[in-house]
C-alpha cells in the first residue's frame, strides 16, 4: 500500500517542528500499533478458567468495565492518530457501506428485547471497526509493518507455548473442564478455547509467510512452523485442513480476473448450502455420512436447525443485534426441553446469523462489505500490482476468514484475534487497491515504502 492517497493540501511544518513532530511519532505509532495488536490478540486477561461462567457466555465478557474503559480509550488514541495521518480521507470512504450496516444494526435492534443492550454491543463493535481500519496507518512502511507483526507475533505465539508448559490446565483442554470434555488434550493456548486458537495459527501462517518475504526470511520461517505446530496441537481439524486449501484457492483467486466475484459467491452459497441442508435434510446427512464426512459437524446441525426456524420466523429485521443467543427468552423457553442447542453462544455461521441479528437487509449488507467489495478491491489491487506480497497476505486472510465463518461465526465479535485480522485484511485491500492514485509522501528525508500506507 503506498501512502494512501496523498498529496496533502497542508503547508508543510518547518524543519524543525518536523523532526519533533517525527521523534514523537516515530515511536509513538508502532508502540500503539502493537497495543492494538496485544488488545486482540492476547486480551486483557489470557489463560481464562474454562469453568468461570463468564467464558460460557457469548458476549459477557465485553460488558466488564475495565474492559470497556480500556476498549473507549484505546479507540479514542486511535482516531485521534488516524486524524492526524494524511491518509484519514481513504478510511473515512470505506465508512459509508459501514455506516448504512450499523444504522440498520440500530433500526432492527429498536424492536429487541433489551435495546439497550443491543446499542452497547453495536457501538463496542463500531470501535473494533474503526481501531481496524486505522491501525493499518500506524506502521511507517511494510518494512517496519512486517517489523512488527514480527514482534506481536512472536509474543502471542510465545505466550501459548509457554502457556502449555506452565500452565497445561489453562492452555490445554482438560477431562475436567464443565464444558467440551471430548476436547481434552487439544491446545488451546491462551485464547480460551482451541477453534479460536487453530484459527489465530493459521493468521500466524499466512503473516509468518509474508515475513519470510518482506522482512526476515528465517523469523519468517520460525514465526510459520511454531504457528503450523500449535495448529496441528490444538486438534482444529477444519482450520488445519483449511489452511491449504486457502493457499491453493488465493493462487488460483489472483488468476481467475472477472470470474473472481462469481466464483467466490458460488463457493460461500454452494459450502452454506451443503451445511444448512445436513440440519433439515435426511437425505444430505445421508449422503455426507457415506463420503466419511461426520454429517453433524460435531453437532452444529442441532444449532443449525434451530437456528433457521428462527430466522424463517422473522426474516426482515431479526432479533436484534446479538440479542438471540443465550437470552432468557430462548434458554428458558419452551425450546430448551427439546435441544440443548438453546445454550449456544451463536449459531456457528456467521452468514446465518447476520439474518438472526437483522434479518435478510443485514446479511446482503454484510455481503456487499466483506465479500463484493473486498473481492473488487482485490482485483483492482492485483492488477496495479502495488506490493503483491501484501495483497496476497491480505487476500489468504481475508479468504480463509469468509470459509471459516460458514462453521463459526467471527463477525462482529468485540475481542480476539479472528474478527480483528479479518478486518485488517478487509480495509487492507481496500487502501491496497487506492495506491496507484497516491504519492510517495516524504517521512523525514525518507521516501515511504510503495505499497504501504505511509505516517506523515
Amino acid at each position: 500500500m503506498r501512502a494512501l492517497v496523498l498529496q496533502s493540501t497542508e503547508t508543510a511544518p518547518a524543519p524543525e517542528s518536523r523532526a519533533v513532530h517525527g521523534h514523537h511519532a516515530g515511536s509513538f505509532r508502532p508502540a500503539l500499533f502493537i497495543l492494538v495488536f496485544f488488545y486482540f490478540w492476547i486480551g486483557l486477561a489470557p489463560f481464562p478458567n474454562p469453568n468461570d461462567a463468564g467464558l460460557l457466555t457469548a458476549y459477557g465478557n465485553s460488558s466488564d468495565q475495565l474492559n470497556q474503559l480500556i476498549v473507549v480509550t484505546m479507540s479514542a488514541i486511535v482516531f485521534i492518530a488516524l486524524l492526524q495521518h494524511p491518509a484519514r480521507q481513504v478510511v473515512f470512504e470505506s465508512y459509508m457501506i459501514i455506516g448504512v450496516l450499523f444504522a440498520w444494526m440500530m433500526l432492527s435492534s429498536l424492536f429487541s428485547d433489551s435495546p439497550a443492550t443491543a446499542f452497547r454491543r453495536i457501538v463496542y463493535s463500531a470501535l473494533v471497526c474503526m481501531c481496524a481500519s486505522a491501525v493499518l496507518l500506524l506502521p511507517r512502511n511494510s518494512s517496519q509493518f512486517a517489523k512488527l507483526m514480527s514482534i506481536g507475533l512472536l509474543a502471542a505465539i510465545g505466550l501459548s507455548l509457554l502457556g502449555v508448559i506452565a500452565l497445561p490446565d489453562r492452555a490445554i483442554h482438560q477431562a475436567s473442564d464443565s464444558l467440551e470434555q471430548s476436547l481434552a488434550g487439544d491446545w488451546r493456548g491462551h485464547f480460551g478455547h482451541k477453534n479460536v486458537a487453530a484459527a489465530a495459527m493459521v493468521y500466524a501462517v499466512f503473516f509468518g509467510l509474508y515475513i519470510s518475504k518482506r522482512y526476515s526470511f528465517w523469523l519468517g520461517i520460525l514465526i510459520t512452523a511454531a504457528a503450523g505446530l500449535f495448529l496441528l496441537k490444538s486438534g482444529g481439524k477444519t482450520s488445519a485442513a483449511m489452511l491449504p486449501a486457502i493457499l491453493a484457492a488465493g493462487w488460483l483467486f489472483e488468476r481467475c480476473g472477472a470470474l473472481r466475484t462469481p466464483l467466490l459467491l458460488g463457493g460461500l452459497a454452494m459450502l452454506n448450502f451443503i451445511l444448512m441442508s445436513a440440519a433439515v435434510s435426511p437425505e444430505m446427512r445421508s449422503f455426507l455420512a457415506s463420503i466419511r464426512v461426520d454429517p453433524t459437524f460435531t453437532d452444529r446441525t442441532s444449532i443449525w436447525e434451530l437456528a433457521l426456524a428462527a430466522a424463517a420466523a422473522n426474516p426482515l429485521k431479526g432479533y436484534g443485534f446479538q440479542s438471540f443467543w443465550q437470552m432468557s427468552a430462548l434458554v428458558h423457553g419452551g425450546q430448551s426441553e427439546n435441544t440443548w442447542a438453546v445454550t449456544a453462544a451463536n449459531a456457528h455461521n456467521g452468514y446465518l446469523d447476520q439474518i438472526i441479528n437483522g434479518g435478510l437487509p443485514l446479511l446482503l449488507l454484510v455481503l456487499v462489505w466483506l465479500v463484493v467489495l473486498p473481492s473488487h478491491h482485490a482485483g483492482v489491487a492485483l492488477k496495479r500490482r502495488q506490493e503483491p506480497e501484501l495483497t496476497r497476505l491480505f487476500i489468504r486472510i481475508w479468504l480463509f476468514s469468509l470459509f471459516f465463518s460458514c462453521l463459526e461465526n467471527p463477525f462482529f465479535g468485540n475481542n480476539g484475534p479472528i474478527w480483528f485480522t479479518m478486518l485488517m485484511a478487509v480495509f487492507g485491500l481496500r487502501y491496497q487497491a487506492r495506491a496507484h492514485q497516491q504519492q510517495p509522501i516524504a517521512n523525514l528525508g525518507t521516501t515511504p515504502t510503495p505499497g504501504y500506507p505511509a505516517a506523515s
